[in-house]
């Protein structure tokens, strides 16, 4: 092989012999010193000492490349060598130039076998060559000397010892070299000849690899028969005998590491480039879409983060009497409220301590609350005073915020409960007037638009929008507040006298038609109707229908006088029971046959009397005489959760039922249906829609009155007049309604007991117990209604509702100031004069 025309260093072989002996061994020489012949005498020369870096010297100590004597190089073959240096073709060994620098240390190797006593012999391991330093020339040969004559510069540590590089190398990359071996992979090839001679034949082309092999042997003098000379020779000698193949020597110095070339610094910008313009596009794309695109979008969930609506609540309208006096007034207040977020774990329960005991609320609710940590508004109460808040916000609890609103206030509390009605927890009405009113007391709340921050503070210098809330308007009521509460006592009393269930009152002014009371029992504190059962925050005036009993008797008069078939003083034989179709109806209480006037009649409260007045009309006129006077349909008076009653056609009634609806038996009406029609009766014939509100004020403040009631004639005036003096007479000593006469004053009314359908018990289970009349009979100004609901003490009308209407008409009087006319009834005819 060629060696790509490098010159072949010392110790390898050549045309011209050099190198050494022509045994095994004879070309083993460090690179860059030539071979030394062992010395046979002496003590060992001590080693030169090294210098770095000088030129000519030893690559591997830094000493300088010395020749054996005699011209041979130092350190010669182990084997087949001479020891005078000289080749077996007689050719001295000629000495070389310096080398390639070329680290290769040199480790002291056992004495061959067969060998010459005292002869050392070293052995070169091949290493990588020094990063910036020529790659050896050929192969390398180690040389074997005596270490005292050891040329300077010879590879090895100073005290001897092999290096652990050259150890390693030489235990794993070299085989027993005496046993032969195969060569390793990397040995160096074979080296180019001088003069360019081509190798003889027989001469091994490979320099190093021979060698060692050679020197491996364990054998020193004359090579054995047939071998060929040394292999720095280059060619055999004439007449030698042959030798048999050296098995390979170790291997050579192995190829540096490849070193990795970058690529070209042109592709890479170009790459660079190609990548930094994709990815801009993308921020580009990206940017595009954000500005273009998506700008309104994320504009608007950007405001909406950003900006913070709030409802201004607009002040609720005020509900006052006639006079003014309020009703339900809308005051001040705070709502309390906590951010859970922003409360501070450690003080959650002193937090929920604090406010459950200013809130009086219990501590497990609050705390519930504060725990729902992903939460930033919980309202827990909204009707706070503002001292109570005040004192809350006093101590400074991180999370706890308080924000303006109203509060809805009863100051009578429970007064006119079941008409007023209340409101909820958004201030808007739910029931009662406050429910049927709400659009005008509610008035229109405001708006307001704020940027606030991530710790929900305004950010100074923005936009905000600000609509002013509209106050709503007041309504005043045709309710006298005096008069509302003592009808309320009174007839509270009275339900609780008597075990009844419920009861109410209406008081109406006659000419007008307005209502000046309307009390119910037991009725909710509009403070706290949370706590109030639903039947009692009703009101039971309008809501709740029953069947009149006797009061309904004076619509059976009023029909058949307006026929013209009986008068006040037609005489009837009225016994004390009658036969109606499949059913036998009696009179409340047992008697004999007995002449009586129609007037007699009324005032006795017969009720086979009246059946027996009944059949001179027909079933059609005494219908459409209930209509007129107001059953069967909404009043009309605007008061909210007003019931219709029930008033069958008159072709559905059966032959029984005809006669029980005469006396009021068989249908239902509400409390102020039953008063509307004395309200008609007392205004000579002419019923007056009933109405409870008097006007609201505008804007200003100002008020405006309601509408004028309308006004119908239901009868004539002198039917009224006449069914008028036979009221009077049922409120006198013979009548059944004595118990409500007024000392100095004209009473005209009438007494009603019938009995009560009750949905629970699916049938009549218990009375109604009713008094209605009017006053000054002769003038009349104020009307009243009492009606008691299932009364377990007594159960007649005249016995438990007319005490109700003396007192509460009473009050009336007086607080109105209608003097008694100072008029004597006329006496009316009960029985026929013999």
């Amino acid at each position: 092989m060629r060696d790509s025309g490098r010159n072949p260093g010392p110790g390898r072989g050549g045309p011209s012999g050099r190198g050494g002996g022509q045994g095994p061994g004879g070309d083993r020489r460090s690179p860059g010193s030539p071979g030394r012949p062992p010395r046979q005498d002496g003590p060992p020369r001590p080693a030169r000492p090294v210098r770095p870096s000088d030129p000519g010297r030893d690559d591997a100590t830094g000493g300088p490349a010395r020749r054996g004597r005699g011209g041979a190089p130092a350190g010669g073959g182990e084997r087949g060598g001479r020891a005078d240096g000289r080749d077996d073709a007689g050719e001295p060994p000629r000495g070389r130039g310096p080398v390639p620098p070329f680290r290769t240390p040199v480790t002291p190797a056992r004495t061959p076998r067969g060998g010459e006593p005292g002869v050392r012999t070293r052995r070169v391991v091949a290493q990588h060559p020094v990063p910036g330093e020529g790659r050896p020339r050929g192969g390398r040969a180690t040389g074997a000397g005596d270490a005292g004559d050891r040329p300077r510069g010879a590879a090895g540590s100073a005290n001897g010892k092999r290096p652990a590089a050259s150890r390693g190398a030489a235990s794993s990359g070299t085989p027993d070299r005496t046993r032969g071996g195969t060569p390793a992979p990397g040995a160096p090839g074979r080296p180019r000849p001088a003069g360019g001679d081509e190798p003889r034949p027989g001469v091994s082309a490979r320099t190093g690899a021979t060698a060692a092999r050679a020197g491996d042997s364990g054998r020193t003098g004359a090579p054995r028969p047939g071998a060929t000379g040394g292999t720095g020779a280059g060619r055999s000698r004439p007449g030698a005998p042959s030798r048999s193949r050296r098995p390979p020597g170790p291997p050579g110095p192995p190829r540096p590491p490849a070193v990795l070339r970058l690529g070209n610094p042109v592709r890479r910008l170009r790459a660079a480039l190609v990548v930094m313009a994709i990815v801009l596009s993308l921020f580009a794309g990206r940017l595009v879409q954000l500005q273009g695109f998506d700008s309104k979008v994320l504009q608007a969930r950007a405001a909406q983060q950003r900006v913070q609506p709030e409802t201004l609540p607009a002040r609720r309208g005020s509900i006052t009497d006639a006079s003014g006096h309020e009703l339900a007034v809308t005051i001040e207040a705070r709502e309390i409220f906590v951010d859970p977020k922003n409360v501070d774990p450690e003080k959650r329960d002193l937090v929920a301590a604090t406010l459950a005991r200013e809130l009086n609320k219990p501590k497990e609710e609050i705390a519930a609350a504060l725990a729902k940590t992903t939460l930033q508004y919980i309202p827990l109460a909204r009707d706070v005073d503002t001292a109570r808040a005040k004192r809350i916000m006093a101590f400074e609890l991180k999370g706890v915020g308080m924000k303006e609103t109203y509060r809805r206030v009863y100051p009578g509390g429970s007064l006119a409960g079941g008409l007023l009605g209340f409101v909820g927890v958004d201030g808007r009405g739910l029931e009662g007037l406050e429910s049927a009113y709400d659009d005008v007391l509610a008035g229109k709340d405001g708006k307001q638009s704020i940027e606030l921050g991530a710790n929900r503070q305004r950010i100074p210098m923005t936009r905000s929008q600000r609509e002013a809330p509209v106050p709503g308007r007041d309504v005043r009521l045709t309710i006298d507040r005096d008069l509302q509460w003592y009808a309320e006592q009174v007839l509270d009393r009275r339900v609780r006298e008597t075990g009844a269930r419920s009861g109410s009152v209406i008081v109406m002014d006659v000419r007008t038609g307005q209502i000046l009371a309307m009390a119910n029992t037991p009725q909710a504190n509009l403070n706290d109707w949370q706590s109030a059962p639903a039947e009692d925050r009703a009101n039971r005036a309008v809501s709740e229908v029953f069947e009149p009993g006797s009061t309904n008797k004076v619509i059976t008069a009023a029909a058949a006088m307006e026929a013209g078939v009986v008068t006040p003083d037609t005489v009837f034989r009225v016994p004390d029971h009658i036969q109606c179709a499949d059913r036998q109806l009696r009179d409340a209480h047992p008697h004999k046959p007995e002449r009586l006037t129609f007037t007699g009649i009324l005032a006795e409260s017969s009720n086979v009397g009246t059946i027996m007045v009944a059949d001179k009309i027909s079933s059609q006129r005494l219908y459409d005489m209930f209509r007129a006077f107001g059953f069967g349909a909404l009043s009309g008076s605007g008061v909210p959760g007003e019931q219709v009653g029930l008033l069958p056609q008159w072709q559905t009634w059966s032959g029984s039922q005809r006669c029980t609806i005469a006396y009021g038996q068989g249908i239902s009406v509400t409390a102020l249906q039953m008063a509307s029609v004395y309200q008609t009766i007392a205004n000579g014939g002419v019923r007056v829609t009933p109405s409870i509100v008097a006007g609201t004020t505008d804007a200003h403040g100002a008020f405006v009155p309601s509408p004028a009631a309308k006004s119908t004639r239901v009868i004539s005036e002198s039917t009224a007049k006449k069914i008028a003096l036979m009221l009077e007479a049922a409120v006198g000593r013979e009548g059944t309604g004595e118990e409500a006469s007024i000392e100095g004053y004209r009473v005209a009314g009438k007494t009603g007991t019938a009995m009560r359908y009750d949905e629970k018990c699916a049938g009549y289970c218990g009375y109604t117990a009713t008094f209605v009349g009017f006053t000054p009979a002769d003038q009349p100004r104020l009307m009243a209604l009492a009606v008691i609901q299932d009364p377990k003490k007594d159960h007649y009308g005249g016995s438990v509702a007319a005490p109700v209407f003396k007192d509460v008409m009473t009050f009336a009087l007086k607080s109105k100031k209608i003097p008694p006319t100072g008029t004597k009834a006329p006496v009316m005819a009960l029985r026929p004069s013999e």
